[in-house]
């Protein structure tokens, strides 16, 4: 059966959310790339576990605890399913960023020893490489500078070209026989474009290094398979992905997991544990100590059913071709200048980030905020890639599910206005 397309007007139906008003304006939330507001469904299912069935998971013997236990690993199955990976591949975190750190100070720990044999792989040595672009996100940029700095390891940029690409022929030339780690966006938070996954994982692969992917842009307005992707680990974030705060994932092959030292520890991750030295359950529970992140995990498998249920192709369909009316007018627009490619020669989310010349992106917002208009101001956790086209800051909007042509052209009709609005000439 052929799906109907997707249709944004009705789903807003099930976001509460839209409802209010600001600044006396029907709210045009246009801040999806920073989080995402939550349909209806995702509210209720964290609000019936809490009603119905609220207890520590794996632990007690008692019936509430057993329910509680089948949700919350229910919950996991359904999420790794959305995002192209098995049960044990996907471990729950706080957030991508706790994501990435997992990866990055587990591989210190092996470093220094831990994890015996199996962990031998993930050890670096002075004069390793590991491998970032200059376009990436602070959480997966710090981290590495971290491992870098506790083990001696070398951390290497990949350029990007002036219209945002990745420089594939630099890329080449960087990712060589001393690489052991290569870490990137899938989609660039500022730029929106979506990257060549597969071309950088075969040269990574091909020198014998592991790969880090940043899916945090792209699991949200993309149908992504992990495993299709072959990358090796992948962060995730599950409230930019219409599901609660609080909770994020990691995804690892399974093999990596169970040879990968654990980052944080505590109880529910252990074996055996003596005065001296304690044992660890395989993955994904060595990488969860702890109290769990219950109500989250259930909301967001409630979210990765929405968008099922709704046709993700469909909804990706349609945010990329309201990213493409943004992209187009805000070009029509004197004064405004959009990072990255956006002339359809490149795949691209719908997300755009421009500078309004002669006027502060923190103006910029205000000045849409008074409109009903929720952007991102700043530099978007990317100072690096801001420097590199020598701005501090920059104006972003990004699409959701519901966001509708009116509510793009509203935008479009408000930016028109900011320099006129501030004295500043065309």
């Amino acid at each position: 059966m052929t799906r109907s397309v997707f249709n944004p007007v009705a789903a807003r139906a099930d976001f509460p959310i839209l409802d209010r008003t600001v600044n006396g304006k029907p709210l045009n939330y246009l801040d999806a790339a920073a989080t995402s507001q939550k349909p209806r469904v995702v509210l209720d299912a964290e609000r019936r576990y809490y009603e119905t069935a609220n207890a520590a998971v794996n632990r007690g013997a008692h019936t509430l605890a057993g329910e509680a236990t089948d949700l919350f690993e229910d919950a996991r199955a359904r999420v790794a399913g959305y995002l192209g990976a098995g049960e044990r591949e996907l471990v729950w975190t706080a957030n991508a960023t706790e994501a990435l750190n997992l990866v990055a100070y587990a591989i210190g720990n092996a470093t220094l020893g831990r994890g015996g044999a199996a962990a031998e792989r993930f050890r670096l040595a002075a004069g390793d490489e590991i491998v970032v672009t200059e376009a990436e996100h602070h959480a997966n940029l710090i981290p590495w500078q971290e491992l870098a700095a506790r083990t001696g390891a070398v951390l290497r940029p990949i350029r990007v070209h002036d219209d945002g690409r990745i420089d594939l022929d630099h890329a080449a030339e960087v990712i060589g026989e001393r690489t052991r780690l290569v870490a990137f966006a899938h989609v660039s938070n500022v730029l929106g474009i979506v990257n060549p996954v597969e071309h950088l994982t075969r040269l990574a692969h091909d020198a014998g290094a592991l790969v880090v992917l940043d899916a945090c842009q792209s699991a949200p307005n993309l149908p992504v398979d992990l495993r299709a992707l072959d990358v090796d680990f992948a962060a995730v974030s599950g409230h930019k992905m219409l599901a609660p705060t609080g909770i994020g994932a990691l995804y690892g092959k399974a093999e990596l997991l169970d040879a990968l030292p654990p980052f944080l520890t505590g109880g529910s991750m252990i074996t055996r544990v003596t005065l001296e030295s304690a044992e660890y359950l395989p993955a994904p529970q060595r990488f969860e100590p702890g109290t769990q992140r219950i109500a989250q995990a259930i909301g967001w498998a409630a979210a990765c059913d929405w968008m099922e249920a709704h046709g993700r192709a469909e909804i990706a369909e349609w945010e990329r071709g309201l990213g493409q009316r943004m992209l187009l007018g805000l070009a029509q627009i004197p004064g405004i200048r959009v990072l990255g490619v956006g002339d359809g020669t490149v795949e691209r989310v719908g997300l755009a980030a421009f500078d309004v010349e002669g006027v502060h992106a923190h103006d910029s917002g205000q000045f849409l905020d008074d409109r009903g208009i929720a952007v991102r101001v700043g530099h978007h956790c990317a100072q690096p890639l801001h420097r590199r086209f020598g701005l501090t800051a920059t104006t972003r909007a990004s699409v959701s599910p519901f966001t509708t042509a009116d509510e793009i052209d509203e935008l479009l009709e408000a930016v028109a206005g900011i320099r006129p609005f501030f004295g500043v000439s065309a």
